[in-house]
């Protein structure tokens, strides 16, 4: 007779009660329901000591859920959702505003204090429920459920207008291939028989008439729609293909992806890194940024912006961290993943910005070799006829070979001569800093100020094709990170074919996404970049941190971790967790409310007329729109806390899922080829083998002695239903 089979083992373990349970729940019908295995089955208190949790050598097979091939793909996916186009137009612009090399003091001071640790915090309960955001939020306190709904539907808005994006950038991929750039010279129109240049270029620049006119195609105010723009339509239809083809079949195939998506944007900036430095006036712009401004460290805005960045550069509050960790196995090292995907990004962010800076400094070099070259013109043109005295011009000076330091010192002379009627002769003083302190950010870095630097490069269409692939393989990370945070949830409260959700998903945000390709659609971009995620994901990491801290129990979830991982975080964990994250968090919303109070609503349109941009206020529809946007993410927070309190819906607290019954059965099954010693709580048959081993009580910080709690046994309560129990948080 098999070695395993259930009257053999009954032959050795003569354990009737035992056998009969696990035949009754081998015959159960599966009932899948968004609970986990962070302390299901546990009584008040109770948990299990390191890996003895684990009723087989893979128990992670046993639920069905998808697994990473490997930890590689699994590292490369949170990389590539975590480092996205903040870290190359976003970063580097608030390191120039915010003091250069100081900004970097309290950015890294926050990255400890609240991004690792809740970063950490993310890894771990995906991993250890093994759910997308909903079911885990569900799980640790039902009336919080709303948080994972929430973090669903900010995704939902970000995709949206993030995919246009890379849209933007396939457009501008494809118009790389030739030579010169498109957006290298203004364009020239017939008037009759004179060729003019075009107007509107002519008092802009050619890159920005390029994305403003021929890209965009823009109206002048939100009011005006425009109709649809159908080469933006085009590009954000093939980016919409290409993110379903990543994500059509889960980890499976998002994790190929992954592999070049996530690193060929570091081979694109390493050679970026080299090129830029080759170029004449790199040094300066890099000298520039890096040069610390140590006022600037007193002032709160600089740390509400450090924190803000943070924040969002670890993608905290979407659910695509959650939903990744969902697929690890329960005894991944969590804790190495989160600090080691956080230093990355932190690295990123400043090879990002040596990269920008060492073009931008080039760039700011030829602009104001260009602008002393146009100020000569009009010095000798006032000397040839007699506005300006040729004496005014110091005598070493020649005019064919005019430097920068010998303008400059001419102009320091008309200006103190002719101080009455200096204005009138409209020269410029031509000075590098003044170049170098145009910040830039966004669209405008990407698409304008990068660009048009590009065009002076040599091989300029080659550095154009690399530059805007690597914006594509950047978003396309984070789109995969983000839809994982929409479908995960999904898959794991229905039972729909990932394929079939996929593709549905893609064909819904598509149709949507035509708000985003009309001609006023880059005001919309704006609109919801400013007003759709930034106070809605505050406030859901905010009561994540609660909800695990204060509600599931500090203490209570390090020996969850101390179990999963097989040792005990530092101490430093406990009190982030406890008091400074969550202290950091109702600042940062506090600053976020009043920033949004204080600051008017509008938006920066383009005046054809004018060749540049002009701020805008909101239309009341508009501005609803926005507000909208807020009410309708966070919408979900307090309506679940409300049904869930008056018990409107069950929260479904009294079932198991099914990845813990089959390990329970798996528990009880292979018993024989087990170490008994780590299952069996006592010999004595009246005391039958508990699914879940003795419980080591976590004393918090530098607690050394364990207290021992009878309280457990074969109790099926779930986290909400052990919210009160005995266990102390003093």
């Amino acid at each position: 007779m098999p070695k395993n089979t259930k009257v053999t083992q009954r032959e050795h373990s003569n354990e009737p009660v035992t056998e009969s349970v696990a035949d009754l729940l081998s015959l159960e019908h599966p009932m899948d329901y968004k609970s986990s295995q962070m302390s299901m089955g546990l009584s008040p208190g109770s948990t299990a000591p390191g890996k003895a949790l684990l009723p087989s050598p893979d128990p992670d097979a046993e639920d069905g859920r998808p697994a990473w091939n490997n930890k590689l793909e699994y590292i490369l996916a949170q990389v590539g959702f975590s480092v996205g186009l903040g870290n190359v137009w976003r970063f580097p612009y608030l390191c120039q505003k915010n003091g250069g090399g100081a900004y970097l003091v309290p950015y890294f001071i926050l990255l400890l204090l609240i991004g690792i640790p809740l970063f950490f915090l993310e890894l771990a309960v995906g991993q250890r429920i093994r759910r997308g955001s909903i079911g885990v939020w569900n799980y640790v306190y039902p009336r919080l459920g709303g948080i994972g709904v929430s973090s669903l539907m900010v995704c939902g808005f970000v995709g949206l207008y993030y995919n246009v994006i890379i849209g933007w950038s396939i457009f501008y991929f494809f118009q790389s291939f030739q030579y010169p750039l498109p957006w290298a010279e203004c364009p020239i129109e017939r008037n009759g028989t004179q060729a003019i240049v075009v107007p509107e270029c002519e008092k802009s620049s050619a890159t920005t008439y390029f994305w403003y006119r021929q890209t965009l195609n823009i109206t002048s105010t939100i009011d005006d729609t425009g109709g649809l723009n159908w080469k933006m339509t085009l590009s954000l239809l093939v980016a919409w293909i290409m993110v379903c083809l990543a994500v059509i079949k889960g980890i499976q195939s998002s994790g190929k992806v992954m592999y070049f998506s996530s690193l060929f944007p570091y081979v694109v900036l390493l050679c970026f890194l080299v090129r830029g430095l080759l170029l004449k006036g790199a040094v300066d712009g890099i000298a520039h940024m890096f040069t610390p401004k140590l006022e600037k460290m007193l002032e709160p805005q600089v740390w509400r912006e450090a924190a803000t960045q943070v924040f969002f550069a670890l993608g905290l509050g979407f659910g695509g961290v959650i939903a990744f960790s969902s697929y690890n196995k329960r005894d991944n090292n969590c804790h190495f993943d989160a600090a080691l995907v956080s230093i990355i990004n932190f690295v990123t962010s400043i090879l990002a910005t040596l990269v920008v800076f060492a073009v931008l400094g080039f760039k700011a070099n030829v602009m104001n070799e260009k602008c002393v070259v146009e100020n000569a013109e009009k010095i000798l043109g006032y000397l040839n006829t007699g506005v300006l005295s040729r004496e005014l011009i110091p005598p070493h000076i020649n005019f064919s070979h005019l430097s920068a330091q010998d303008y400059a010192e001419m102009y320091g002379v008309i200006k103190t001569v002719k101080e009455d009627n200096f204005g009138q002769l409209g020269l410029d003083a031509c000075v590098l800093e003044d170049e170098l302190n145009k910040a830039v950010q966004g669209t405008g870095l990407a698409f304008i100020a990068f660009t048009e630097a590009m065009t002076h490069f040599p091989a300029s269409p080659f550095w154009s094709v690399m530059f805007f692939f690597m914006l594509i393989n950047l978003g396309l990370g984070s789109m995969i990170g983000t839809m994982t945070g929409i479908t995960t949830p999904i898959l794991d409260a229905f039972k729909i074919r990932k394929e079939i959700l996929c593709v549905v998903c893609c064909i819904i945000a598509f149709l949507l996404g035509l708000l985003f390709v009309q001609r006023s659609g880059n005001y919309f971009v704006t609109m919801f970049d400013d007003y759709s995620a930034g106070l809605p994901l505050t406030v859901v990491v905010i009561l994540e941190n609660v909800s695990v801290a204060w509600i599931y129990g500090t203490k209570r979830f390090m020996q969850d971790l101390e179990d999963m991982l097989g040792f005990r975080p530092y101490s430093f964990y406990y009190y982030m967790w406890r008091y400074v994250s969550p202290a950091v968090l109702v600042v940062l919303i506090v600053a976020t409310v009043i920033e949004m109070a204080v600051s008017p609503a509008g938006y920066n349109a383009w005046v054809e007329s004018e060749g540049s941009e002009r701020f805008h206020s909101y239309p009341p529809w508009a501005l609803a729109m926005a507000y909208a946007l807020i009410v309708v993410a966070m919408l979900p927070l307090p309506l679940v806390f409300i049904v869930r309190h008056f018990n409107l819906i069950s929260d479904g607290s009294n079932k198991l899922s099914v990845s813990y019954r089959k390990g329970m059965m798996k528990d009880m099954s292979n018993l024989e080829e087990q170490d008994e010693q780590r299952f069996i709580l006592s010999k004595n048959p009246s005391e039958a083998p508990s699914p879940m081993p003795a419980h080591r009580a976590y004393l918090g910080p530098g607690g050394t002695q364990e207290m021992t709690n009878t309280n457990y046994g074969t109790s099926t309560k779930t986290g909400y239903q052990n919210i009160g129990s005995p266990e102390s948080e003093l």
